[in-house]
């Protein structure tokens, strides 16, 4: 038998060594950017309280369980790809393309959450409204920041936006995201037969879609 000489087999193995860290997800004990990204929504979002470091350490871990269990997600404290999906990072922070999916996921999942029952312009209409706060200097600006923004949505408070997703909401988030808005600009809405909020109820209206008003 033919002999492969050692400085082969350790360029493999350092390859293969390679590949799986580039793939490594972050848990206890990683630095980096991408923990930083993590601390920061996490911070804003009410779910973590240490210092935005880029260190995962033990605070993180248990933000991370913090923000799962709201979420549907196996609380385990590792941000695995389904963890950074609903964060709304993509893994690695290399690819667009799964920054893209995320988005897509991401709005699909408030628009299923908070207008299902709606008709197909209605749903859109909820997508556009959390597009244009991305926009808008007075939110945050990036799809999940506005949508896991601290009681900013009920679908988020009571956990309706973890229901299956029904195909409509999202073709709904595609449209949405490729620029149609139904709501003519709106930044808010609500459904006035189950509306409590007084000052909600003072903004401008702009239209009705079914049973939501969209306002300014």
């Amino acid at each position: 038998m033919k002999r492969i000489p050692i400085f082969i087999i350790t360029l493999v193995l350092c390859t293969v060594l390679t590949d799986s860290n580039a793939f490594a997800l972050s848990k206890i004990g990683s630095r980096g950017q991408e923990v930083t990204n993590i601390q920061s929504r996490l911070k804003s979002w009410g779910y973590y309280s240490g210092s935005v470091d880029g260190v995962y350490g033990s605070k993180t871990e248990t933000a991370v369980k913090s923000f799962q269990r709201k979420n549907g997600l196996t609380p385990d404290g590792v941000a695995g790809p389904a963890t950074l999906a609903k964060i709304g990072l993509p893994a690695g922070q290399s690819s667009s393309s799964v920054t893209s999916s995320n988005d897509v996921t991401l709005l699909a999942m408030a628009i299923n959450g908070e207008a299902r029952g709606e008709s197909y312009e209605g749903q859109v209409a909820v997508g556009a409204v959390i597009l244009n706060r991305v926009r808008h200097s007075s939110f945050p600006n990036t799809i999940a920041g506005v949508i896991y923004q601290k009681g900013a949505f009920t679908a988020v408070d009571d956990g309706q936006i973890n229901k299956p997703i029904q195909q409509s909401c999202f073709n709904a988030a595609k449209d949405a995201l490729n620029g149609w808005d139904p709501s003519g600009g709106a930044i808010y809405y609500y459904n006035p037969a189950t509306a409590t909020n007084s000052w909600i109820r003072s903004r401008p209206i702009i239209k009705r879609i079914g049973k939501h008003v969209f306002c300014k």
